[in-house]
């Protein structure tokens, strides 16, 4: 039974550790496509904390600075809680 737990144990601390690297990867990957599609946006901080959101669930961040959404649906179509595009 303990040889049981411990393998249980060990093959989850490994899987939540790659699962890890991924997400770091990740954030990354958003941080730079964001840091470019709010390059001119007039609230920054604002705009990098919803393109990251937005990033990280959809995988993807339209190019440019503004526009282009049809690249990425996801992106596109999230909403906020006013029925407003979520994403810059």
């Amino acid at each position: 039974m303990k040889l049981l737990f411990a393998t249980v144990l060990l093959l989850f601390l490994f899987l939540s550790s790659s699962m890890f690297e991924i997400s770091i990867a990740a954030s990354d990957l958003c941080g730079s496509k964001c840091s470019s599609r709010c390059s001119k946006a007039g609230r920054q901080d604002r705009c990098m904390r919803f393109c990251v959101i937005c990033c990280s669930k959809c995988h993807c961040v339209p190019s440019g600075t503004y526009g282009n959404k049809h690249e990425c649906p996801c992106y596109k179509d999230m909403k906020n809680s006013k029925g407003k595009p979520k994403c810059p």
